[in-house]
């Protein structure tokens, strides 16, 4: 019976050696932009984008299991996998869009330090160079499971949104609630057709494929972990779902009912004040700051892995600064710019922050196709190729992000 118990638990304490590439990179994609998006969501038009969240938690897991099973079959990067295939000058051309969309969304995961800690009265000139230099050391001085395990901590904070949608007055109707999340609703005006968007553009990014994929691969992770990186990916697409539906009702609760709209995460937080209390502004606002430290961290990493991968370079984070020059020279130059940039006294950067992220939602769909034909490449993936369902989900996912993505450059356009 004791050799019993004790297999068991050496099994779990295994299972919970895996689990962390899915999980981080999930959360990361609840980042600054995505906290303002689903804020906006939730202040702009209460609970009625509710059931859009399952159809993106759907796509988001298919995808994200496909970049794992890719990464625990062949021991490559998805942009190793890329160049391969394709060739040297369309990956070149993914690697310098993905690097230009990536600065633009650490600019503004820089920009979410910065808000979040001047809610608590303290100055950007303090919090972002602190941060700069805490993820910089972090990752440049560590070992990949050092570097896991702390960005793991920054995980945790996501609890607050769920814990400020229970302490927010008047409570949340929950009925309504859990009749919005299962009844599609839709309202034909710019408005809420260009904010649906940006809910599907902010969780499903080219940032996340390259990172999780490039991640297990440094963790060293082989076919025998691929079912347990399964219910990594799995369970951690069904909790970036669950934060983001609690982000929707908090503010749905509060600010939706009292008329007030925001269109940034900080501002939501100071709305929620006077509207919910100071519990529910601390658990926000700590919650924006949170979420920015561990996307400014994992965006970074996600471009060096990619680029190095994509031309033959050494990289991981095991490695040190004199054997890995390129992948911790793209990290340190990404972070110290884009700091650097958030501290220039009156200098907006919402324009460029926009601009990239279109650039990212252009690149989405061009990757996500990438990635079915490798996965269905025989050759590549022997007998793990896609089945017939994981093909129709991931396709019907690129269909609607590139539907997504040419409905709002109309839209801007006119």
């Amino acid at each position: 019976m004791k050799d019993k118990l004790k297999k068991r638990w050496r099994k779990l304490i295994y299972i919970f050696g895996i689990i962390g590439p899915g999980i981080i990179t999930a959360s990361a994609g609840n980042d600054a932009g995505g906290i303002a998006t689903y804020a906006t969501v939730g202040a702009n038009y209460g609970y009625k984008m509710l059931w859009g969240l399952t159809i993106i938690a759907v796509g988001l897991a298919v995808i994200q299991e496909m970049n794992a099973r890719m990464a625990v079959v062949t021991g490559k990067g998805l942009s190793d996998l890329i160049r391969e295939k394709f060739g040297v000058k369309l990956t070149l051309f993914a690697m310098t869009i993905l690097f230009i969309a990536n600065f633009g969304v650490v600019l503004g995961d820089f920009a979410g330090v910065a808000a979040s800690m001047e809610l608590f009265g303290v100055t950007k000139y303090i919090s972002v160079p602190l941060v700069a230099l805490f993820i910089w050391i972090l990752v440049t001085k560590g070992s990949y499971i050092k570097v896991e395990k702390i960005l793991m901590l920054f995980t945790f904070v996501f609890f607050g949104y769920i814990f400020a949608a229970f302490m927010v007055k008047p409570e949340p109707n929950w009925g309504e609630v859990a009749l919005s999340a299962v009844t599609p609703t839709f309202d034909m005006n710019t408005g809420f057709i260009l904010t649906f968007i940006g809910m599907i553009g902010t969780t499903i990014t080219p940032y996340m494929q390259f990172y999780l994929q490039a991640a297990i691969v440094d963790k060293k992770l082989g076919l025998k972990d691929y079912k347990y990186e399964q219910l990594d990916v799995y369970i951690s697409s069904l909790w970036s779902n669950v934060v983001q539906f609690f982000i929707i009702v908090c503010t749905a609760a509060t600010l939706y009912v009292a008329g007030t709209h925001v269109s940034s995460a900080a501002e939501a937080a100071l709305a929620l004040k006077p509207l919910a209390g100071n519990y529910a502004f601390i658990l926000f606002g700590a919650g924006l700051f949170g979420a920015s430290v561990l996307a400014a961290a994992i965006i970074p990493l996600s471009t060096s892995y990619a680029i190095t991968e994509a031309f033959g370079w050494e990289s991981g984070v095991d490695y040190s600064f004199k054997e890995a020059p390129a992948f911790f020279g793209i990290y340190t130059f990404i972070i110290v710019i884009s700091a650097a940039l958030v501290l220039i006294p009156g200098l907006n950067l919402m324009n460029l922050i926009l601009s990239t992220q279109q650039i990212a939602g252009v690149l989405t769909p061009i990757i996500i196709i990438f990635m079915i034909l490798l996965v269905n490449d025989k050759r590549i993936m022997g007998k793990y190729i896609n089945n017939k369902l994981q093909n129709a989900i991931s396709s019907i996912t690129v269909i609607l992000i590139i539907a997504c993505t040419v409905a709002l450059m109309v839209a801007q356009f006119l």
